[in-house]
């Protein structure tokens, strides 16, 4: 059965097209301090994904306090800093134009800039390509400061209803059947929740690709987050492409959350014996016995006995 899950109801603070109030600099949180100018370094600073109200103030003090914002695009960012009063040049940083773009903005940070990285929407470096900047900004020494917030992936986790103890981010899947089909296999025993992004347009195709090689788990379907139409879809994973199928391809966003695998049945003893007999080839036998615990489910302890027993049995053979 699918759930579903709708906000229409609940519109945010800021319906689409409005503009939230400017920021009040004497609206604080006791300790907190604002700066008319932050220290010179790059700042990945994360923006809102849907309602533009989910921008936090140091954010702000970045963004307006930053000789220059690098973003994907200009168009996009400018709609954002003119809702907040903001006036900071800009230049696009993006998939296409990264290599050019990338030694320019370094020399400005070499000189002393004060630069933020921002996305379109979310926390950048996540599914997008200014980890490389981050990664030559550490290498030549240059001040590197994260402000944390709003990101598509954890949003849709944490209202999955999925467990959220453990899980990967894998972004976007290859568009192509054959190399898409092939991740998910490399991940199918992982026992955590999958987090994946996925175009609208390709949704119901994936989520049956995905019943096909993970088998018919629970998901969740999360679209428009924090916008006045978001939709969070609950169900198994072939149930959820029959929807989508018929309903068609759905407008906005989408993150698709996938539960881990079911539990296994328990090796058995022969089995558990063969594969700590390979694991201790190559590994202690404490490791060994974490290795395989960990495989198969068993408790460690009874695990770790067995072991023992086959490496005591082994040196018995040998002495005979």
């Amino acid at each position: 059965m699918i759930h579903q899950n709708s906000s229409q109801s609940v519109a945010p603070d800021n319906p689409p097209g409005s503009v939230p109030a400017k920021a009040d600099s004497a609206v604080e949180p006791t300790g907190a301090s604002r700066q008319s100018k932050p220290e010179p370094g790059l700042y990945i600073v994360a923006t809102p994904i849907g309602n533009l109200r989910d921008i936090t103030l140091r954010a702000l003090d970045i963004l307006g306090g930053a000789d220059l914002i690098a973003c994907e695009d200009t168009r996009v960012t400018a709609r954002l800093l003119q809702a907040y009063g903001l006036e900071t040049p800009m230049t696009p940083y993006h998939d296409h134009n990264a290599a050019r773009q990338r030694p320019a903005l370094l020399r400005r940070l070499a000189a002393g800039a004060r630069v933020a990285l921002v996305s379109d929407a979310g926390t950048p470096l996540i599914a997008d390509p200014g980890y490389r900047l981050v990664q030559e900004a550490v290498q030549a020494g240059i001040p590197v400061t994260a402000l944390p917030g709003a990101s598509a992936a954890l949003v849709a986790l944490s209202v999955s209803g999925l467990p959220t103890d453990r899980f990967l981010f894998l972004g976007f899947l290859p568009n192509r059947a054959g190399p898409r089909d092939r991740v998910l296999a490399e991940i199918a025993d992982l026992r955590a929740s999958l987090i994946v992004y996925e175009s609208p347009r390709r949704l119901s195709a994936s989520l049956a690709a995905m019943a096909a090689v993970l088998g018919d788990r629970e998901a969740t379907v999360a679209r428009e987050l924090t916008k006045r139409f978001e939709e969070i879809r609950r169900g198994p994973l072939g149930a959820l492409a029959a929807h989508y199928a018929e309903a068609g391809a759905p407008r906005g966003e989408v993150v698709i959350v996938i539960a881990p695998p079911g539990a296994k049945a328990a090796p058995s003893e022969a089995e558990c014996d063969a594969l700590l007999a390979a694991a201790m080839q190559t590994h202690s036998l404490r490791d060994a016995a974490s290795l395989i615990s960990a495989q198969t489910g068993l408790p460690r302890r009874a695990v770790y006995d067995r072991a023992l027993r086959l490496s005591r049995a082994g040196a018995d053979t040998q002495e005979t």
